[in-house]
């Protein structure tokens, strides 16, 4: 009996350990819980909540872009009629219309109705009366044949041991071995570097002119025309920019993709 009595502390010691091991075994494992619960809810808000990026508002109002810009109050820049028995001074519309083709057509009425309705006398053209509007001619795309002729002499061909062959001068190709004219290539670059039209977006309009180019070829056009001819400017370009005091930079940056001696994870700017 004394020696049970004896042991009771020390295991009364041993179990109260025990149980303060256990209990901050129990924290660890619930803070670990807690922290798993929540990055699955991380997870799955991130998966189908809602975004928390704020759009941009030129891209909230990209389809509602001609209710946005409409302005029933102003004046039409492009529709007049001119009585040309008067002077009149030039508007500022007439002025943005200067520089652009112009095409005419004109209407008379058929010579058997050129009769007066109330003499039956012949009618005489006293005025004219002229609207403008702008006409937009859509893109055309076709081929262009580059026919090259090759001479030689008759007489050396009778006469002598050697006949020479001339050659007619031709423009060298934009792109040897493909069919991108420099229009082409000047067209691509313009529409998705400026007006900001993908490769892809493209693709699917020159699908509809009936011309089916990939967005690879249009892609591989792009590289070829930028080594080939906007390489020189650009190294012209920046050896001009380099020799400055001060430049101004756009830090806009950018990921690029295949940059040689760099991985595709560094930080480059635009």
């Amino acid at each position: 009996m004394k020696d049970t009595m004896a042991q009771t502390p020390a295991a009364l010691a041993a179990l109260q350990e025990q149980n303060t091991q256990l209990q901050l075994q129990v924290e660890a494992l619930t803070a670990k819980v807690r922290w798993f619960e929540e990055q699955f809810r991380l997870s799955q808000q991130k998966r189908f909540g809602a975004s928390s990026e704020r759009t941009p508002p030129e891209q909230l109002q990209l389809f509602n872009e001609a209710e946005a810009e409409a302005d029933p109050a102003r004046a039409e820049p492009t529709v007049e009629t001119i009585t040309y028995q008067r002077k009149k001074e030039r508007r500022q519309r007439e002025v943005l219309l200067d520089d652009l083709p112009v095409e005419t057509i004109e209407y008379h009425l058929p010579e058997a109705e050129q009769a007066c309705p109330s003499c039956s006398g012949t009618l005489h053209a006293m005025s004219t009366e002229v609207r403008q509007e702008l006409k937009v001619i859509p893109a055309e795309v076709k081929v262009v044949r580059h026919v090259r002729h090759v001479y030689s002499c008759r007489q050396c061909e009778r006469e002598g041991t050697e006949t020479p062959v001339i050659t007619a001068p031709m423009p060298n190709p934009a792109a040897p071995g493909s069919l991108a004219s420099p229009s082409m290539l000047a067209h691509i670059m313009t529409q998705k570097y400026v007006d900001a039209m993908p490769l892809y977006r493209q693709e699917q309009q020159f699908a509809r002119l009936g011309v089916p180019l990939s967005r690879q070829t249009l892609a591989n056009w792009t590289l070829q025309a930028a080594d080939r001819w906007l390489q020189p400017l650009f190294d012209r370009m920046q050896t001009h920019l380099l020799a400055q005091a001060v430049l101004h930079a756009d830090e806009t940056t950018v990921q690029v993709l295949r940059e040689p001696g760099r991985p595709a994870e560094t930080q480059s700017y635009m």
